[in-house]
């Protein structure tokens, strides 16, 4: 039986249930989902809640419906990202995917805020560059970043990352060929609004997000970044070195 929790939609909550289960592997070899009726029964509630709960599910491209069969699970493999000393996207996602792109959202100049100056080690209020950027593997959104370059040192970033679709490269462009990463940390939480626009998930789907620090070879601060990935498509694997 499902708990009213005062916020949260009924059908959010079953969702989440749903991806879970299926996560878990805790429906039948067959791929098949447990009818409505039968959800409806173990979660308490009417069919007309399952049924919005396996829309959104169908929207993220987690199940499908097929008329007069039921709804089946989509068996899409998650793209695993490896994060270590040397993290690096296109490397990390590189072998699993044919066509890799980075898209440019935005870009614009900055003064640092109180969590930026402290992650880059700037004064608040230092200028900085941001970026917006989305990426994609073999046609699926499966991160959206926001990035800060202190400005001193990486004016004209945004334009090596809009030609090269590529932040190693623009590094690289803009006089850093090697960098480290420093901190990662990782939580989730519901999809935003804009997860929603940018990585094509349904309200309430999973996100996991990663802020994350890069450094120079002598360890002076170069980038911080926020990073959303859609929990469906991406698993992280934590590395040594």
């Amino acid at each position: 039986m499902m708990q009213r929790q005062k916020g949260v939609a009924l059908w959010r909550q079953i969702a989440d249930r749903i991806r879970a289960s299926i996560a878990a592997g805790d429906y039948d070899a067959t791929g098949r989902v447990p009818t409505e009726m039968v959800l409806a029964e173990s979660f308490g509630v009417n069919r007309h809640t399952v049924r919005a709960a396996l829309a959104a599910l169908a929207q993220e491209g987690i199940v499908r419906a097929e008329q007069g069969k039921g709804t089946w699970i989509e068996r899409r493999d998650k793209f695993d990202f490896p994060i270590g000393l040397r993290t690096r996207f296109t490397q990390g996602i590189g072998d699993q995917a044919r066509d890799l792109k980075g898209v440019l959202l935005s870009a614009e100049a900055e003064t640092a805020t109180a969590e930026t100056a402290r992650w880059l080690k700037l004064d608040i209020g230092a200028p900085v560059r941001r970026l917006d950027a989305l990426r994609k593997a073999d046609g699926r959104a499966v991160s959206r970043s926001t990035m800060w370059f202190p400005s001193a040192r990486f004016e004209g970033i945004e334009e090596a990352f809009r030609q090269t679709e590529s932040i190693t490269r623009a590094l690289s462009a803009c006089g850093v060929p090697d960098y480290l990463r420093e901190v990662t940390e990782v939580s989730a939480v519901h999809a935003e609004p804009d997860d929603v626009a940018q990585l094509a998930l349904s309200p309430g789907a999973i996100v996991l997000v990663t802020k994350a620090l890069n450094i120079d070879p002598e360890g002076v601060p170069i980038q911080f970044a926020i990073t959303r990935f859609p929990a469906d498509r991406v698993q992280f694997s934590i590395r040594n070195g």
